[in-house]
């Protein structure tokens, strides 16, 4: 095997090759450029587990775009738009925000849009491709004992209230389009 040339390896021996020469001299700090892109489930396991490791003895940078592998490898993340930095901090912030204010309610009988908006904090509500219910609620407010109660009384038929969460690239998109979004209100028309 170590006579074989590393462009006869496979994707995965190539990445650990690559690996290995960042770390064979011990430097403070490790960069990792896309470490698991073109590789199959069975070869990106041990690469993670390797930068994991290699995570423990020195300061790993890993830079991707694909953000599965920043929310299982990653423990700060800096996510940056156009050369501008627009979030700095713990994965565990960047997580919470995927929770929102958001239920999403499955109801046998779907009520009316308007009588979920009689709920106290209860601000939106929309009827989802998979039949569900998708309500929005003030920030501040916990409508959900309200919303099962109301269920009850009415016979909707609640069978699945739980919080609506965004994916991770849902966050990603909201930060790194927020500029876009402000220059284009800001701008005259």
């Amino acid at each position: 095997m170590s006579k074989r040339l590393i462009e006869n390896l496979s994707n995965g021996y190539q990445q650990r090759v690559g690996i290995a020469q960042a770390i064979i001299h011990s430097p403070m700090v490790v960069i990792l450029d896309e470490p698991t892109v073109g590789l199959d489930p069975n070869q990106i396991r041990p690469i993670r587990e390797l930068i994991k490791e290699i995570g423990k003895e020195h300061s790993v940078i890993l830079s991707t775009h694909i953000l599965p592998e920043v929310e299982l490898m990653c423990n700060h993340v800096q996510i940056i738009d156009k050369g501008k930095l627009v979030f700095n901090g713990d994965i565990d912030v960047l997580k919470r925000q995927r929770i929102g204010n958001k239920l999403l309610i499955g109801f046998s009988n779907l009520p009316m849009v308007d009588e979920l908006l009689k709920i106290k904090g209860v601000i939106e509500a929309e009827l989802t491709d998979n039949n569900m219910m998708r309500v929005r609620f003030a920030e501040g407010e916990a409508p959900h004992e309200a919303i099962v109660q109301a269920a009850v009384k009415s016979k909707w038929g609640l069978y699945q209230i739980a919080p609506d969460q965004t994916s991770l690239e849902d966050v990603f998109t909201q930060l790194t389009h927020q500029d876009a979004a402000e220059a284009a209100a800001e701008s005259p028309q």
